[in-house]
């Protein structure tokens, strides 16, 4: 015993001490999402007449209108998750490259969207639509304002969706480029040869896999949950389905929140996984 403790002491290790506080803070945060979690999957398998019973799930794929707005929802989100990478990413090594003096600017615009409220957002939204289609009717650019509120693909939401998304993208991506010399690795790529897409693709987005999941899931968590916009410009994506389900199929409304809460998270523990295990490689 004595000869341990010498040990700890000469390599600077302390004792271990039981960490009964561990316990403290996890019980009451699990009891915290899971009794919520719990009780509405409760409400979905019992009912006092039929007792307990997994109907409300059989229901879901034969249910009007569900694959159809969880596939729009899911297009709206993919589709979202490449514009706003697109635009942001370089507008953010643009600006760390070749003027760091914007970067105040940059992140007071990027970051701009949290302060306006959604309902403002799309009355906003509303009201250039209804008055872009009597100005542009004349023109040809009247086809394509139509076409981009086609209930098929609304691109109009994707527009919408990349603006909210926005400072939950920058401040992914910004913390992603702050663990990384970038101006090192660009000009490195860059005296060897390499072109300005190669550098992007090649050099720096294997470097942000981690910001780039981050602001990936963000955006996914984002469309997949946001009702207001899309229910006021008059589109059904799953938000808005479970919503108009709620009215007639509590149970069935429910039943698919919870199972859209484990799509996600099972979704971002793959991608935990994998980013781990790349970086224990």
């Amino acid at each position: 015993m004595a000869a341990l403790t010498g040990l700890e002491r000469v390599s600077g290790a302390a004792p271990r001490r039981p960490r009964a506080w561990r316990g403290l803070v996890f019980l009451p945060a699990a009891a915290y999402f899971l009794v919520p979690l719990g009780t509405a999957f409760w409400y979905t398998i019992h009912t006092p007449t039929a007792g307990v019973s997994l109907s409300a799930y059989g229901e879901l794929l034969t249910a009007d209108g569900f694959v159809r707005s969880l596939s729009l929802s899911l297009g709206l989100a993919l589709a979202t998750i490449v514009v706003v990478l697109l635009l942001a990413l370089p507008a953010m090594l643009a600006v760390r490259l070749f003027a760091p003096r914007l970067r105040p600017v940059m992140e007071v615009l990027c970051t701009l969207p949290l302060v306006v409220p959604p309902i403002t957002f799309v009355a906003g939204i509303g009201t250039a639509l209804r008055g872009g289609t009597d100005l542009l009717a004349p023109t040809p650019f009247w086809a394509t304002l139509i076409a981009v509120q086609d209930p098929a693909f609304p691109v109009v939401l994707v527009l919408a969706y990349v603006v909210l998304v926005l400072p939950f993208v920058y401040r992914s991506l910004d913390a992603g480029l702050r663990t990384m010399d970038v101006r090192t690795l660009v000009e490195a790529a860059r005296n060897l040869g390499a072109s300005w897409p190669y550098v992007l693709v090649r050099v720096v987005v294997p470097n942000l896999r981690s910001a780039l999941a981050s602001a990936s899931f963000l955006t996914l968590a984002l469309v997949l949950g946001e009702y207001t916009v899309a229910s006021l410009l008059g589109y059904e994506p799953f938000a808005v389905w479970i919503v108009t389900v709620s009215g007639s199929k509590g149970q069935l409304s429910v039943a698919v929140s919870i199972l859209s809460l484990l799509l996600i998270w099972l979704l971002l523990l793959a991608v935990s996984t994998i980013f781990s295990k790349e970086k224990g490689k």
